[in-house]
C-alpha cells in the first residue's frame, strides 16, 4: 500500500515539475547563490579585488567572541525584536479581530485598505515621516501645544522609543494580516456555542478564539521578529547614537568600513542565532498551533 502511494505521488509530481522549476530556479539564483558567496567571503581575510592577497581564516568569526561589543549588541537586537513583536501583537491582534468579526461590508474594506497602506510607500519615506512627527517642534509637539493650555516639549527623536515606534509602524501590518486570515476562518457558530453554554466574552476569547487563531499569531510573530533583529534603517535614522544595534554594525562593515568578510561573518552568526531560537521554540509553537 505504501509503495503504491509512493508511486502515485511520483506520478503526480511529474506534471507539476514545469510549474515548480521557475520558483526553485529563482530561489537558487536570488537567495542561495548570494548566501553561498557571502559564506565564502566570511572565511576570507580580504576581498579578492584589484589583485589583493587573501587567504582563508576563522578570524572573522573569532572577532565576534573576542570582542564583547558584538555579543552585547546582538543581545540588544534580540531584546528589540521581542519588544517590537510584543507591541505588534498588542496592537495588531485586536485590529485583526475587529476586521474579521466585527466590521462588515465597505467599512471593513476601508479599514483593511488603511492597514495595507504602509506597504504602498517606501520604507525611507515612512521613517522620515516619523522623524517629522517625533522631533522637537515637529507635528506631534505642535499639535499638543495647540490643544493644551500649558507648553510642553516632546522630543523623541534619536531615542529608543522612537526606534520602537518606527519598527512597530513598519511591521504591525504583518500581524494584522496573518491574524485576520486565521480569525476569519473561525466558524462563528463555535463562538455562539461557547456563549450559549454560559461562557463570558473573556472566557470565549481565551478558550476558543485565541487558541484557534494561534497559527496566525505565531506566523505573524516570526515574520516580525526575524527581520527586526537585523534591522538597521529605523535604528540608524530614528535612533541616532542610541540606535546602534547589531544590524547597524553589519551595515557599517559593508558600507562604511568596507570590511565585507567581517560583515558576512557577523551576518551568518545572526542567522545561526535566529535559527537556534526558532528551533528551540519549535516544540512549544507546534503544540500551540
Amino acid at each position: 500500500m505504501a509503495d503504491q502511494l509512493a508511486i502515485g505521488s511520483r506520478r503526480g509530481l511529474k506534471p507539476a515539475l514545469p510549474l515548480l522549476l521557475p520558483a526553485y530556479l529563482w530561489l537558487t539564483v536570488a537567495i542561495f547563490l548570494p548566501l553561498s558567496a557571502m559564506l565564502f567571503f566570511s572565511f576570507m581575510t580580504d576581498l579578492p579585488l584589484a589583485g589583493k592577497e587573501w587567504s582563508f581564516t576563522l578570524g572573522n568569526y573569532a572577532a565576534f567572541f573576542s570582542q564583547s561589543l558584538y555579543s552585547t549588541l546582538l543581545f540588544s537586537s534580540l531584546r528589540l525584536g521581542l519588544e517590537v513583536t510584543l507591541w505588534c501583537v498588542v496592537l495588531g491582534y485586536p485590529a485583526a479581530y475587529v476586521l474579521a468579526k466585527v466590521l462588515k461590508g465597505r467599512s471593513r474594506e476601508a479599514i483593511f485598505l488603511l492597514v495595507i497602506l504602509p506597504f504602498w510607500s517606501n520604507g525611507l519615506v515612512r521613517i522620515f515621516s516619523w522623524a517629522m512627527v517625533l522631533r522637537e517642534g515637529g507635528i506631534l509637539d505642535t499639535a499638543l501645544n495647540a490643544v493644551l493650555p500649558f507648553k510642553i516639549n516632546i522630543d523623541l527623536m534619536y531615542s529608543y522609543p522612537a526606534v520602537i515606534i518606527g519598527l512597530v509602524h513598519s511591521y504591525v501590518p504583518y500581524m494584522v494580516l496573518t491574524c485576520y486570515l486565521t480569525l476569519q476562518a473561525i466558524d462563528d457558530s463555535l463562538i455562539e456555542a461557547g456563549r450559549s453554554l454560559g461562557a463570558s466574552r473573556r472566557q470565549v476569547l481565551w478558550r476558543v478564539i485565541i487558541p484557534l487563531s494561534m497559527p496566525g499569531l505565531i506566523a505573524g510573530a516570526a515574520l516580525i521578529f526575524v527581520p527586526v533583529v537585523g534591522s538597521f534603517m529605523e535604528p540608524r535614522i530614528l535612533g541616532g547614537r542610541t540606535g546602534t544595534f547589531y544590524g547597524t554594525i553589519i551595515e557599517d562593515q559593508f558600507v562604511a568600513v568596507f570590511n565585507w568578510p567581517l560583515g558576512a561573518a557577523l551576518s551568518f552568526i545572526l542567522l545561526a542565532v535566529v535559527l537556534i531560537i526558532l528551533a528551540l521554540a519549535a516544540p512549544v509553537l507546534r503544540r500551540a498551533a
